[in-house]
Order: structure tokens, then C-alpha cells, then sequence
């Protein structure tokens, strides 16, 4: 490529992504594409150009201000407070970096169009950790991103959809709808694999953003855990000419059957099987595994390559597999099929459910609950169950192989069915697409992936150092049958002391004992506290119409210590003393 085309490339680049690197104080010195077709990605999905760019430079500062900012392997050999805590900061100021660059970018969008947080991931705490190790900062349901007057619109609809009972999603969306507002939905995680990046492995750590053109269906915030099975289209066609349904419901003796079917010859040792693994899932997925042990599969372990030569880990990171299922062949002609079996939190779950869009996978899902006792089959049987019937807890004792189960466990699945179903999540299908979560069965996705550290399954690098203040991020945008590996070239723009300030939250600088009125206050404090009030503190907060009120009593002291809770009261108490215009919207209970 001449020289002259480069640089035009580059600045055309810098342009169109302007708002986020001014946010972010960076220089853009390269960018090389990587495209799997001849057409930009963005030229086959549904964004303007600008906007999938501006994703893609959110996502990888993202990428790059986590890495460098979130105190990357901190938590290594650290007793369970201290790592629990480094867990925090990291989900902290990727929740940050993520939120500040879609606030900017959304300055750019049509004028009636508005970017809605329908699903994060960070809430709940996953399989055998404590209250305390869920709460992470996030980017939750009702977060709206738009032009100022939009916002405001939006943003009330939600507190009703939120706060006045009998107020369908049907409503909701109509209402907007009816004036002419688009709303387009997003499933979130900042930081998928956040243990693997607190203890600072090589590989894994990655923001997640996908973008759909609709919101999706549910009403209100929602974390639980998803059976879902991603399997290749190719399988999904030869089983329907076999007269085979293949789903998350289907033994799995008759899906190897569908593989054989669209895969001749295949030796069965080269069908990988990639799900979570270890010991603490050995109640809820040993059935699974015994299953695909059964028809001589293999199933995938620590340590197992993939084609791009990188080890892969199976004790966390449902999503980014998703990206290597299909088929392969070896060195000497055989042919291999990856696929996906198992479980994942609802976010993860419903992002990779989406990639169908993308990929040229079939995936499906099947609810479950957030305590998950049962295994897998058992688990989406109780979440269909009617947990106001009779006879619920015999029919859940039946599922447990138990004549009678104890009463707080019956308790405690009666409430998430019913939590469940208050946020619009359809339980009495047979298996969940992407689809039943959308309003409209037509719609589509732009996936925006930016690598903190090496991806097995895509061979993607993560943040490396090119020289003094310079990296190099790699991203990925993937749209219907389009997308692209994108890496950036980046100078910071400030040395890296003052680089730290730009890529971290407000109320973590405040915690880390500098005192606000030691610094100069500007009228975007106002925007900066309440967007990370929400991220950080959502358990807590009470929206009453324009005011947010915050509730400490909310917070358990062991998600955030009392002397932390203390330091950022007298913060927000400061800020509302000596500037009660810019924070007129803000009460601390």
C-alpha cells in the first residue's frame, strides 16, 4: 500500500472515531484490517459507519485502559478479601471506560435513535463464591446512551417500565416507537474472565459488547445462568434431512449421530467438546460429560491447543469458543468438529445464542436458575415448573430424587421462576433462540470483542507495547456474514501517571485518598459521579424521577467495606455542599 494511501486510511480512521480518542486522550498512530470478506463490516450491518467504528475504539480502550489501569495479575496468591477486591477494581474501571466511550460515541447518533443496556453481566456470583465476590461494578439494564433530549425520554420510559406495575415491554417499546425513537439494545461484560485477568494469566481476559437493532424483551435488570448447546449449522441441516431435532433438550448420542450425518467418516475422537470444567461443576454437568464420555467424544481439557496453536482453559470464558465452532482438518486430511455444550450466566449465554447471526453456528438455550443445584436436564425441567401449583415442591422433589426437599430450597426455586418470568424471560418452550428474546424475528447484531490477553480460539493478541506509551489492541467486529480483526496502534497522549486519571472512575481516585477539593471542578463531575454511581453502586441507588438517591444501608459491607462506604459519602456529601446546582439531581439517605 503507497504511503500516501496509509496515512489517508489512518486519518479517515481518526476522524470518524474522533469523539472516543479525545475521550481517552489518545493518538491514533496505525490501524491495520483484517477482513474475512471484501466489505467493511460496517457497510453489512446496520450502524452508519462512524458509529461501528467508534465501537470498535470503545472496545479496544477499553481493552487497553483495563489492562494497563486495573492492576492486571494483582490479585495472584492474594488471601480471597484482597483478590475479591482487585476483581472489583478491574470490573470498575472497564465498566467506566466502556460507559464513557458509549456516552461519547452516542453523541454522533441519528438524532431519534437511542443505545439501551438490556442485559450485563456482574451481578451475581457464580458457582461456589460468596454474596460478596457478586456486585461488581457494571453496565446494567435501563443504562441509556443518546442524545441529551432523547436520553430524557428514554430514560423516563424505563423508570415506568421499571417502577409502575402492569406496564408491558409491549408498552414500552410501542410508546417509543409510536413518536418515532429507535431504541437499539445491548448485551454487555467489560471483563469477561475476571479471575483469569485478577490473577493475571495469559490468556482470556476480553470486553464484550453486542449491539442489536431492537431492544431485547426483558424489563428489568436480570443475572441468572443459561443450558445452551452451539453446534454447526452443517450439523443443525443434516439432522433436519435425517429427521433429527438437535437442540439443548436432545440426548447426546443423537447429536453425535446428526455430526456423523453431516461429517462422513469423522473419527469420533475428533469431535471436541468444549464445556466448563472442575470439580465445583461436577453435580451440575457430570451427567453431561458421562454423556459425551458414552459416544467417545472428546472433551476438551485445560491445556488442549487449538488450530491456532494457543492453549485453551476451560474454567471459565463461555463466550469467545463460541468463535471456533465448526470444522477443521489435521495435517494429514481428517477431519475435527468443535462445538459448545454446557452452561453460561444469562449475558454470556445470550451474547453467544446471537453469534447464529454471525457465524455459521445454531445455537440454543435453555433457563435455569441462579442457585442451580440440579443438574443440567433436571435444572430447565424446574424452571418450568408452576412454583404457585400444589404440588410444586413433590414435583421439584421428584427432579431432586428426593421424596421430600427442604423448605428453603423450594423456596428458593419458587422465587427465581417468579423472578424469571417478572422480567419477560420465556421459560415454557422447549429451548430459547436469540429470537424469543427479541421483539421482532427480524433483526441483527454487531459484535464488538477487544482482547485484553491472547484468545485461544481466534488467535487474536492481546494488549502488547510497542515503545513508551505506545500499544498495540486488537478488536473484532463481526456483523451477519461479515467481519473483521481491526488493530490499533495507540500513543497516549499523557505520561502514565496522568494516563491513569483519564481511564479511571472519579469515586476510585476519591477512594484512593485524593481529596475533591484539592483538584479543579468542572461541571462534568456532575455526569462523570452519576454514571458511576450507577456502575458501581446500582444495588443501591432509588431513582425518583430526575433525583437518584443513594442508600448505603443497601450496599453489604462485605462487597464494600464500611470505611470505603464512608470515604465516598463524604465525597458525594462534599460535592453536593459546594455545588448544589451542577448536583441538584443527587440525595445521599
Amino acid at each position: 500500500m503507497a504511503e500516501t494511501d496509509k496515512r489517508n486510511i489512518i486519518a479517515q480512521w481518526a476522524f470518524d472515531t474522533r469523539p472516543v480518542l479525545l475521550r481517552f486522550h489518545l493518538w491514533l498512530e496505525d490501524v491495520e484490517v483484517e477482513r474475512a470478506q471484501a466489505e467493511p463490516v460496517s457497510a453489512m450491518s446496520f450502524t452508519p459507519r462512524g458509529i461501528a467504528r467508534c465501537l470498535a475504539v470503545t472496545s479496544a480502550a477499553t481493552a487497553l485502559g483495563t489492562r494497563l489501569f486495573g492492576d492486571y495479575g494483582a490479585g495472584a496468591g492474594k488471601d480471597k478479601h484482597t483478590y475479591n477486591q482487585v476483581k472489583k477494581g478491574a470490573d470498575a474501571v472497564s465498566a467506566y471506560v466502556m460507559s464513557e466511550g458509549l456516552w461519547h460515541l452516542t453523541r454522533t447518533l441519528p438524532e431519534n435513535h437511542a443505545i439501551m443496556v438490556s442485559l450485563g453481566e456482574g451481578l451475581m456470583p457464580k458457582a461456589g463464591e460468596t454474596p460478596e465476590m457478586g456486585a461488581n461494578p457494571l453496565l446494567g439494564f435501563g443504562r441509556v446512551y443518546a442524545r441529551p433530549e432523547v436520553a430524557r425520554i428514554v430514560d423516563r420510559r424505563v423508570r415506568r417500565l421499571l417502577n409502575e406495575p402492569g406496564h408491558t415491554f409491549e408498552q414500552f417499546h410501542g410508546w417509543l416507537k409510536d413518536r418515532g425513537i429507535t431504541l437499539w439494545g445491548a448485551a454487555v461484560d467489560t471483563l469477561e474472565n475476571t479471575s483469569r485477568f485478577a490473577e493475571g494469566k495469559p490468556t482470556g481476559p476480553m470486553a464484550v459488547f453486542h449491539l442489536f437493532d431492537s431492544p431485547l424483551k426483558v424489563t428489568r435488570p436480570y443475572e441468572s445462568y443459561m443450558g445452551c448447546l452451539t453446534i454447526p449449522k452443517r450439523v443443525r441441516d443434516a439432522a433436519e434431512r435425517a429427521s433429527l431435532l438437535v437442540d439443548y433438550r436432545t440426548p447426546r448420542a443423537k447429536v453425535v449421530e446428526a455430526i456423523e450425518g453431516a461429517y462422513p467418516g469423522i473419527q469420533r475422537g475428533n469431535i471436541h467438546v468444549w464445556t466448563l470444567r472442575g470439580k465445583s461443576r461436577l453435580a451440575r454437568l457430570g451427567n453431561l460429560w458421562d454423556e459425551w464420555k458414552e459416544v467417545g467424544a472428546h472433551l476438551v481439557e485445560d491445556g488442549w491447543k487449538t488450530p491456532s496453536g494457543v492453549p485453551v482453559f476451560t474454567d471459565s470464558g463461555t463466550y469467545a469458543p463460541t468463535f471456533l465452532v465448526g470444522s477443521w482438518k489435521d495435517a494429514a486430511g481428517a477431519p475435527h468438529v468443535f462445538l459448545c455444550d454446557g452452561y453460561a450466566a444469562t449475558a454470556e449465554a445470550m451474547q453467544a445464542a446471537s453469534l447464529a447471526e454471525v457465524l455459521d453456528v445454531d445455537s440454543t438455550m435453555s433457563a435455569f436458575s441462579s442457585t442451580f443445584e440440579l443438574p443440567c436436564a433436571e435444572e430447565a425441567k424446574a424452571m418450568q415448573l408452576d412454583p404457585d401449583a400444589t404440588d410444586f415442591a413433590a414435583r421439584l422433589g421428584a427432579l431432586f430424587g428426593a421424596r421430600e426437599v427442604e423448605l428453603g430450597k423450594v423456596e428458593a426455586y419458587a422465587e427465581a421462576i417468579r423472578e424469571a418470568r417478572s422480567t419477560n424471560l420465556p421459560l415454557l418452550g422447549r429451548v430459547l433462540r436469540a429470537d424469543d428474546l427479541m421483539p421482532e424475528k427480524d433483526w441483527s447484531v454487531l459484535a464488538s470483542v477487544g482482547y485484553m490477553s491472547d484468545d485461544p480460539y481466534s488467535g487474536a493478541p492481546g494488549v502488547t507495547q510497542v515503545s513508551d506509551r505506545v500499544f498495540r489492541v486488537t478488536t473484532r467486529l463481526a456483523a451477519r456474514h461479515a467481519s473483521s480483526f481491526i488493530t490499533f496502534t495507540f500513543r497516549l497522549m499523557e505520561p502514565m501517571e496522568e494516563a491513569r486519571l483519564v481511564f479511571s472512575p472519579l469515586l476510585s481516585r476519591f477512594l484512593s485518598g485524593v481529596d475533591p477539593a484539592s483538584r479543579a471542578v468542572k461541571v462534568s463531575d456532575s455526569g462523570r459521579i452519576r454514571n458511576e454511581l450507577q456502575t458501581m453502586f446500582s444495588q443501591a441507588l432509588e431513582h425518583d424521577g430526575e433525583k437518584i438517591r443513594v442508600h448505603f444501608d443497601r450496599v453489604d459491607e462485605r462487597v464494600m467495606p464500611r470505611e470505603r462506604q464512608d470515604a465516598i459519602r463524604r465525597v458525594l456529601e462534599w460535592y453536593k455542599r459546594n455545588h448544589p446546582v451542577w448536583f441538584s439531581w443527587l440525595e445521599v439517605a
